[in-house]
């Protein structure tokens, strides 16, 4: 790819038009290069490196820059020196019959990236799961959502643009959060192939709520505020889980 295309890889237009994004940082890089010992499509990826790194050991075809041409397609103020160009994987099918034991978290029109970003670290932690996202959620190779999902995006099983009422069809069960609801610690919230969350602003139309069927849970507090971050909501859901 030409060097004047990769600085424009920042802005999600780009990416899809070029199928590739950025990865930046040490340990955004180690995590890359663990991943891509089990995967050809990551094989394929190329590593950008100033003089400073130019020694790295990596399995990756690598360009040495000048800290100026760094400047120009690091997201960060100040680029540790590495970043590495990354093929964006193929639209994944989804699956007819989930993997043994894997769950579903659909999260429905999510912006935030922080969120994105934290909500797969920690899928990726427990293992298991795989995310799906609705139309209309932030761009999950954001470079915000891939530095704040440490190396998640990688190991996390991603589905992009799935439409809300394609539910029904693919799942038996399906449980959302609410306000009102059983526990999320009562034994039946391990029950359900799929977990709902919905848009940090305002959650899920009710009506297709009701559509899908969903069957609510809480995570019950003291009340004095009205909600929890969606990123916390989804990362205590998993350790429930797991627990």
């Amino acid at each position: 790819m030409k060097f004047d295309d990769i600085k424009k890889l920042q802005q999600k237009k780009y990416r899809a038009e070029f199928g590739h994004f950025l990865v930046e940082g040490e340990h955004l890089i180690l995590e890359l290069q663990k991943a891509a010992v089990h995967n050809p499509q990551l094989q394929r990826s190329e590593l950008y490196v100033t003089s400073a790194h130019e020694h790295w050991q990596s399995p990756f075809k690598t360009h040495v820059i000048s800290d100026r041409q760094m400047a120009q397609i690091a997201d960060t103020q100040t680029p540790q020196g590495i970043i590495a160009l990354v093929p964006m994987p193929a639209s994944a099918t989804p699956a007819a019959v989930p993997a043994a034991h894997e769950r579903a978290i659909y999260l429905h029109e999510i912006q935030d990236p922080g969120n994105l970003g934290t909500i797969l670290r920690t899928l990726a932690w427990f293992g298991n799961f795989r995310c799906l996202l609705s139309p209309g959620s932030v761009d999950p190779y954001n470079p915000k959502v891939v530095r704040s999902s440490m190396g998640a995006i990688f190991h996390a099983p991603l589905e992009l643009d799935v439409p809300l009422d394609s539910l029904r069809s693919r799942f038996t069960r399906i449980a959302c959060l609410d306000m009102h609801g059983e526990r999320v610690q009562s034994a039946s919230f391990k029950s359900f192939d799929c977990y709902l969350f919905g848009n940090e602003a305002r959650g899920v139309p009710r009506e297709q709520l009701l559509a899908l069927n969903a069957e609510p849970f809480t995570i019950a507090g003291c009340g004095a505020i009205e909600s929890l971050n969606l990123a916390t909501t989804v990362n205590m859901c998993a350790y429930e889980l797991n627990r």
